[in-house]
């Protein structure tokens, strides 16, 4: 670790012990942590119920949540052991830093990912062949000058090693369930004059801030970051047993002094905003983004579930009528057709009570529907037509919906050996209305590597674009919200939702800009063998999303047969 870095360790340290801040302290005197921030500023110095407990292997053994541990999550002995590991390799075997190679930089050095670009995420022990990044790479620290970050679960000292606290102001968007866990959070960071905290909602019915979001500003371009991965070692690869995939695109800054109205924005950036401002961030950061340019996004569409009841006319932008809503909006990009028939592979760490109902509701926004043909009022309805044409959904979906999620043997036989936050529950699985007919056994083409993804991979039957829904939401009601509703009050629709996700859908096929990827790093080894992935266990029908988005999975997938999927509880 650089000197900068056991400063910050040393820093998270004082900081759990209850001390000033050796380095904030003397170097902001009177800064506050209430200090407005903007992503356009140029001043670089100014649900469902997840489990918790992760690997038991590779030194991961149950790691306690945030909230046993506080917002700082400090081992102190470990980390301090950790460093003097490190100092005595340091001194033992001198050598020179490794060079990463970059790609080259735009002409007008305004960004790497200037078109969206979804990328896997780099795991120890594998090949790298040019389709995934590290978060080191994500970050790009050297000039990273503000940062929003938004995970369910955290490691924090491990993500502060990997940005430079004394030039970069951060933002961590947090769950938080009752004022006494904000209250406990905002004490322990207070002496951080560099980071702040934001609280979504979690009243009533919210059960879970599940989404992963990274706004990343530098001097040129803001960088929008979808992963799936939480921030937490073991889902960026660096245990060598988990991986995820990550979205990008770089939007470049304006000419000084120019800004884009609001209402000007493409749909994906009018979505974004709407998110921000729903989760509660300041109101600087979501108006000095209207300093960037969002041309680039205007194929693609950002999708969201915003926790809460949702009425009027909220409910039609988020959840999964937030879907259909942005499906329908990308039509012309899409060739999208009203009750297309689909082929979705549907790829989860997740799986809640499913039923054919939330399936078919699922299916339905994927064809571009809102959800309100399957709301419409009991005295409206024709009970025969409607029964016929649920039948015809419910029979396309057993022929062409498939839900990846890995079997007990699966994950036992994987490096890991064993998943916290991979999860099903028995009552659900085994309930007489779960589609057990659907389920494939989810097996990376990494050999030995879970998958923490959640992924769609959308096929029409014929004429449409195939695209891909890359982000947070599992397959669950949790994670897209409950069937539409009528409201007591006002006897209009309402959704409830349990969860905040985010996401994003990019087209695939004719017309798309494609990556040609190649080996740009050596192979990294956790033991004196590398594993090399099979490439050519993926293709297939997913063929259309290559150079697009990479195909993590074997596909189509095995039935389970007579198998079971791996539950979290009751599996040692």
């Amino acid at each position: 670790m650089s000197t900068s870095g056991d400063e910050d360790l040393q820093r998270a340290i004082a900081l759990s012990l209850g001390k000033p801040d050796p380095v904030f302290t003397s170097a902001s005197a009177g800064a506050s942590i209430h200090d407005a921030i903007e992503l356009a500023s140029d001043d670089e110095i100014d649900s469902e119920v997840h489990g918790h407990g992760n690997y038991r292997h590779g030194g991961l053994d149950r790691q306690p949540s945030i909230t046993s541990r506080g917002i700082v999550g400090l081992n102190r002995k470990q980390m301090e052991e950790e460093r003097l590991a490190r100092k005595r390799r340091r001194s033992s075997s001198p050598r020179a830093p490794l060079k990463i190679p970059r790609q080259e930089p735009a002409p007008c050095d305004c960004g790497l990912f200037l078109s969206g670009t979804v990328k896997k995420t780099w795991v120890l022990g594998h090949e790298r062949v040019g389709d995934d990044i590290k978060l080191e790479e994500v970050l790009q620290k050297d000039d990273l000058q503000l940062a929003v970050l938004s995970s369910f679960q955290w490691d924090i000292p491990w993500l502060l090693a990997k940005m430079s606290m004394e030039k970069t102001k951060i933002t961590l968007v947090v769950q938080a369930k009752d004022q006494f866990t904000r209250t406990q959070y905002l004490e322990e960071t207070s002496q951080m004059s560099n980071l702040r905290l934001c609280f979504p909602s979690m009243e009533g019915q919210i059960n879970c801030m599940h989404s992963k979001l990274m706004l990343l500003s530098h001097p040129k371009y803001v960088r929008v970051v979808i992963p799936t991965a939480n921030l937490v070692r073991y889902d960026w690869g660096e245990t060598g047993e988990m991986e995820n995939m990550v979205f990008l695109i770089d939007l470049p800054r304006l000419p000084e002094g120019k800004r884009i109205a609001k209402e000007d924005l493409t749909f994906f950036g009018r979505e974004l905003l709407y998110f921000l401002e729903a989760m509660g961030s300041e109101q600087t950061i979501i108006d000095s983004l209207c300093a960037f340019d969002f041309a680039a996004t205007k194929d693609i569409a950002f999708v969201h579930t915003i926790g809460g009841a949702h009425s009027g006319e909220a409910w039609r932008r988020t959840g999964y009528c937030g879907l259909g809503r942005a499906v329908k909006e990308l039509a012309d990009i899409l060739y999208v057709r009203s009750n297309e028939n689909l082929s979705i592979d549907f790829v989860t760490s997740s799986v809640g009570s499913l039923d054919m109902g939330f399936l078919g509701r699922v299916f339905a926004a994927c064809q571009g529907n809102d959800g309100l043909e399957e709301y419409t009022p009991k005295c409206l309805r024709t009970g025969k037509a409607t029964k016929t044409s649920q039948e015809r959904v419910y029979k396309f979906i057993e022929k062409a919906f498939r839900i990846y999620f890995p079997t007990h043997e699966t994950v036992t036989a994987s490096v890991a050996g064993y998943a916290g936050t991979i999860c099903i529950q028995p009552k659900y699985y085994d309930n007489p209305k779960f589609p057990q007919q659907l389920m494939r056994d989810c097996k990376s083409i990494r050999d030995g590597v879970l998958m923490h993804n959640k992924l769609m991979f959308v096929r029409p039957e014929s004429g449409g674009k195939a695209w891909a829904y890359v982000g947070s939401a599992n397959c669950s009601e949790s994670a897209w919200g409950n069937k539409l509703v009528t409201d007591k009050v006002t006897k209009l629709p309402k959704l409830n939702c349990r969860n905040w996700e985010c996401g994003v859908l990019i087209s695939a096929g004719p017309g798309v800009h494609c990556v040609e990827y190649k080996p740009i790093f050596p192979p990294e080894s956790r033991a004196s063998s590398v594993q090399t992935s099979n490439r050519s266990a993926s293709g297939g029908g997913l063929q259309v999303f290559k150079g697009v988005i990479p195909v993590p999975m074997h596909y189509p997938g095995e039935e389970y047969g007579d198998r079971k999927p791996w539950y979290f509880q009751g599996n040692g």
